[in-house]
């Protein structure tokens, strides 16, 4: 399936139908007079957050998304059937931004989720309404309410609990096929990985953690170098960081500063996150080499530099505990600082 992440959408709610202008005359009957019935409410425009998509593809090829408008009323005090809402089923994660692309209306973090985004017109009074002991023959009856339109774009970040980072050829695509069962596309060039690719780390006794595979970033990326930066927004939503550095590599050390340079360009928070620094490709280079990087990368690292390969399997299993660790630590973190937020940031005065 394409990946695609960013998608620019039309939608219009239901005009309202019109009100009817009607009279009851039957013969032999009394109590005749108006008895126009009201117009239906126009269908509604909702997008919700729906399990089991990773992509906005469906919407590449259907860009325009119209509700259903109300029927009109009828006589006999007949009211209009409300149309039909239109219901845009997103992937979780999916942001709502206004048309200029700036302005995040709503942002879709949770399955189920679900946001208005135009709302239906009303429908209008049949002649029946109208009437009052000094009109008692009214004439007129209300038009339905015009629904709304505009332009919206449709931006997905993908949720997980940590995020694969580095320069190409890195081994990020290897780590993640040896610690998941995804299968993203391997090979010995630089750029193999397209979009971002999701795995999910099963570590035993019924834990796990989704891991995501972000495309290389090159010097200049923010700039448009390479595929750009534009594919960084996937992680903003991670715990924690994973920078794999190709140990066998022609500078490790300068190849971590691009990295990290094209994080602080981007911005968005992600220099601020946790990050787990380790050397890739272990089996590459003798083990001197590897204290040696390790030296060298010492005051850059914020604990301990993990090397491993993940083409042997060595030293993985002790690096996706500490990943996971640092996940479940990052999310305590969160949840407490949601709550201290919650009780209007002040912290509890009273002790025992």
């Amino acid at each position: 399936m394409k990946f695609l992440d960013q998608v620019k959408v039309f939608i219009a709610s239901g005009y309202g139908g019109p009100g009817c202008v009607s009279f009851r005359r039957e013969k032999y009957v009394e109590f005749g007079g108006p008895d126009g019935g009201d117009g239906g409410k126009g269908g509604d425009v909702w997008a919700e957050a729906v399990d089991g998509l990773n992509t906005l593809i469906d919407y590449r090829y259907k860009q325009h998304f119209k509700a259903q408008r109300g029927i009109n009323g009828a006589g006999a005090n007949r009211t209009g059937a409300d149309g039909e809402d239109i219901i845009l089923k997103v992937p979780v994660g999916t942001q709502i931004l206004d048309e200029n692309n700036e302005e995040v209306l709503a942002d879709l973090t949770e399955e189920g989720m679900k946001v208005l985004l135009a709302r239906g017109g009303r429908g209008g009074k049949g002649n029946a309404h109208f009437k009052t002991s000094r009109q008692q023959a009214p004439r007129h009856a209300q038009p339905g309410e015009e629904g709304e339109e505009r332009w919206l774009w449709l931006r997905l970040k993908l949720i997980a609990d940590a995020g694969l980072i580095g320069l190409p050829n890195a081994g990020k695509s290897t780590f993640l096929s040896a610690c998941s069962r995804a299968n993203p596309k391997i090979a010995a060039y630089p750029f193999t990985t397209l979009h971002p690719n999701l795995g999910v780390v099963d570590t035993g006794e019924g834990k796990r953690f989704v891991l995501a595979d972000i495309p290389g970033l090159i010097e200049g990326a923010h700039e448009g170098a390479g595929i750009g930066d534009r594919f960084l927004g996937h992680i903003e939503r991670c715990a924690t960081l994973v920078h794999l550095v190709d140990a066998g590599g022609e500078d490790p050390v300068a190849a971590y500063d691009v990295v990290r340079g094209e994080l602080a360009a981007y911005g968005g928070g992600l220099t601020e996150k946790s990050e787990i620094l380790v050397l890739s490709k272990m089996e590459t280079v003798s083990p001197e080499r590897l204290e040696e990087l390790k030296a060298q990368l010492a005051d850059r690292a914020e604990g301990e530099i993990a090397v491993v390969s993940a083409v042997t399997g060595e030293n993985m299993r002790p690096l996706l505990y500490r990943i996971e660790a640092a996940i479940e630590g990052q999310r305590a973190a969160d949840k407490a600082e949601a709550e201290r937020l919650a009780r209007g940031g002040e912290e509890d005065s009273w002790t025992p």
